[in-house]
């Protein structure tokens, strides 16, 4: 009796699912406009205790531009869930690219466990004043956990339109805080000086940056859907772009916006006082009451859309490095319903909802312990990722026949190799002050030596697979041709023009 051969589209994303707008309405949720404006920015002023946030956001938008011009034109020639580890596995080699995707799931998990404080706690506070309910952060956060791993193995475009919905409606309650900020500026009318480039200098600065980086994490996962997308070349480039151009000025505005409210010497001490009611707060009494509700329900779906999209982006890593075998094959397996990647769906689904536990149980600070230590955290590990990626780029160019000519190929990556390394430095070294905590508490040695210790296992692992079993190393970085087409060549992995 013959053996049924596996359905090849449960080893396999949906394709053809997601055009341009889709991609970036899952970028742009995972940035999560209002989240950043209301949470990010506000506690970007608080905890730094820097004015010059607006100008770190457009600065950050800058870097990230000329990073988008190496990512995309690697994006044009290389169409893999896996984005980040299999650009550095094509530019530095397959311990490096190992090395990368174990940072990068690392990262991700971060940034979206982290995400579940701040949606529990102003979920919590949501229901407390406006129906007198006194409900836990943690069932708030649950109840949202509930939901993502649901909609997680579900259709992809499914949850496309969902989150279209969310982040149209999101940006549009921006954009109208922003104009009456601006129309109610404090006593000394409207002013720039959150915006002087002279704040690129000050002290703090690197803190302010990560802050800022971490607003934009989610932009460069336009590579990690464009297995799903129905022109992986041409939608990935204009995706990465609109995305990086809309959160960037909108972000930008949005920080400027309410130092001109609150006049520029007073936003670190009314950040300090309101937190994430600030800009609430600050448009009140010139807005009607219903307009202001809209607003925080639409900050609690804004997380909730980038708890959605980090999800959607752990499980297809799990997948990209499970199809390759880097990690048990299961994980490379999709849903022949909804070719959503369920195993790497449900994985990510326990660890969150096990650290979830864990932090409740420990009576911790859903916000400042689990919302903005752990998000911050993640952001670091992307910029870490960021970085190798633009060295990726210069290295994959330089060994390949191409016509993408120096700018893309050379000068642009590498300039923006060494801006983000700049940033990376003055991060680790400020990482006291972002966190809020003693210049020599342990705690700002610990979270960036966790993607240290992470990548050097992940380094490890690809060389113990090369001893153990050369046809899966060989077949690192590959993608969908893992299963056919083995490499032979050496490291850094050649790709032909």
């Amino acid at each position: 009796m013959s053996h049924p051969q596996p359905d090849s589209i449960s080893a396999a994303l949906a394709r053809g699912r997601l055009g341009i707008p889709s991609v970036v309405f899952f970028v742009i949720a995972a940035a999560a406009p209002l989240t950043v404006v209301a949470g990010g920015a506000t506690t970007g002023y608080a905890v730094t205790g820097v004015t010059g946030i607006p100008v770190s956001y457009l600065v950050v938008a800058a870097v990230l531009a000329l990073f988008a011009v190496g990512y995309v034109a690697m994006s044009r020639r290389i169409v893999n869930a896996g984005a980040f580890y299999t650009y550095v596995t094509r530019g530095l080699g397959r311990p490096a690219g190992v090395a990368a995707a174990m940072v990068a799931l690392l990262a991700y998990n971060a940034m979206q466990i982290g995400l579940y404080g701040g949606f529990g706690a102003v979920l919590a506070q949501f229901l407390h004043d406006r129906y007198g309910w006194d409900v836990a952060w943690w069932v708030c956060a649950l109840a949202g956990w509930v939901a993502v791993a649901v909609l997680g193995v579900l259709r992809v475009d499914l949850n496309g339109r969902v989150l279209a919905v969310m982040l149209i409606a999101e940006c549009a309650v921006v954009v109208v805080f922003d104009a009456v900020l601006v129309a109610h500026a404090a006593a000394g009318g409207v002013t720039v000086d959150t915006l002087a480039p002279s704040h690129v200098f000050a002290a703090g600065i690197g803190a302010a940056l990560v802050t800022a980086i971490t607003g934009f994490v989610g932009f460069e996962g336009t590579v990690v859907f464009s297995e799903e997308t129905r022109d992986p070349r041409r939608t990935v480039a204009r995706a990465t772009y609109l995305a990086v151009a809309v959160t960037g000025l909108l972000y930008g505005l949005s920080a400027w916006a309410m130092s001109v409210a609150t006049g520029p010497d007073r936003i670190v001490d009314a950040a300090r006082a309101d937190g994430t009611d600030l800009i609430f707060n600050l448009v009140s009494p010139h807005l009607g009451a219903g307009v202001v509700t809209i607003g925080r329900v639409l900050f609690i779906t804004s997380l909730f859309a980038a708890l959605l999209s980090f999800h959607h982006t752990v499980a297809r890593y799990l997948f990209a490095l499970g199809r390759e075998r880097v990690v048990p094959a299961m994980f490379g397996r999709t849903s022949r319903r909804t070719g959503a990647p369920k195993v790497g769906s449900m994985t990510q689904s326990a660890v969150a909802v096990a650290i979830l536990v864990g932090y409740a149980a420990a009576d911790a600070d859903p916000v400042v312990h689990l919302f903005f230590w752990v998000t911050v955290t993640g952001g670091l590990g992307v910029l870490i990722l960021m970085t190798a990626t633009s060295a990726s780029v210069v290295g994959f160019f330089a060994r390949t026949t191409h016509r993408e000519g120096r700018w893309r190929a050379t000068v642009a990556p590498l300039t923006a190799a060494l801006a983000l390394g700049a940033i990376l430095a003055a991060t680790i070294r400020e990482f006291d002050t972002l966190l809020g905590v003693a210049p020599h508490s342990p705690l700002r040695w610990l979270f960036p030596a966790a993607y240290a210790v992470t990548a050097l296992l992940g380094a490890v692992w690809a060389l113990t697979l090369r001893a153990t079993k050369p046809d899966v190393y060989q077949a690192i970085g590959l993608g969908a041709d893992s299963h056919t087409r083995p490499l032979r060549s050496p490291d850094p992995i050649r790709q032909p023009a």
